[in-house]
């Protein structure tokens, strides 16, 4: 399992990724979900998967090496956002078709959900979410972000603190302490984290970080949340019962 949530706010992007792919008493995997695919001063796009595990490392290795062929469209040379969600909508029905038509008949999940956002020159800040059948979505002012994977603990977090106009840098500690009640909630989702915060118009991957059980950070406001929802819950008065 994993949980992935992207944010397009009025100043920018905000990604959170987790890093487990298979959890068990004696085994455990990890894999990177967060993928940027960069032009400097030109565009920045980035690619975060969640599913079968096959499908989508196939998926960033067509795109890799695609990229590579400046005859053929690619992520650095499509001319919009739009167009490289279709483009990832296409490579998703590729690969989908292609692995599941060799297993006629059985039982296997091929199927995997993508986010990519980012800013190409000439354009502003989009995000979709791209599904399975390779057809997608696009967040708006009123739906700004997108989760994948494992969302259910941690969006009503987002719900409550999330607006377009939250500023980048409370975004980030909104998705990072809907982040850690997942990681609190389903064993399945784990550290580390890889995380990226992209301002508007700033073509910069510079503001990446992969977040450890160690990061000071993280690790204070994993503390101070979980302490300051002690402290209210303490405060709230008890229900009385009409006698």
């Amino acid at each position: 399992m994993t949980y992935c949530v992207a944010m397009r706010l009025s100043s920018g992007l905000v990604f959170v990724s987790d890093s487990r792919t298979n959890a068990g008493v004696d085994h455990i995997s990890t894999f990177r979900k967060l993928h940027v695919f960069h032009q400097s001063d030109e565009r920045v796009l980035v690619l975060q998967s969640a599913g079968n595990l096959a499908t989508t490392q196939s998926i960033i290795s067509l795109l890799h090496r695609r990229c590579l062929d400046d005859q053929r469209e690619n992520l650095l040379n499509v001319a919009s956002m739009y167009d490289a969600a279709s483009l990832l909508g296409e490579t998703v029905r590729e690969v989908i078709a292609r692995d599941s038509g060799a297993n006629q008949g059985g039982t296997t999940d091929f199927s995997c959900n993508l986010l990519l956002g980012g800013q190409i020159k000439g354009e502003g800040l989009r995000l979709f979410h791209i599904y399975p059948q390779g057809n997608f979505i696009e967040a708006t002012h009123d739906t700004p972000y997108f989760q994948v994977g494992e969302s259910k603990y941690g969006k009503p977090i987002i719900d409550r603190v999330l607006s377009f106009d939250t500023p980048l840098d409370q975004a980030m500690q909104c998705a990072l302490i809907s982040m850690d009640s997942t990681l609190r909630s389903n064993l399945s989702v784990g550290l580390p984290l890889d995380v990226l915060t992209y301002p508007t118009d700033s073509y910069s991957t510079a503001q990446q970080y992969r977040i450890t059980e160690t990061h000071p950070y993280f690790d204070m406001i994993r503390k101070g949340w979980g302490e300051g929802l002690l402290s209210i819950f303490a405060q709230l008065p008890p229900l009385k019962l009409e006698e």
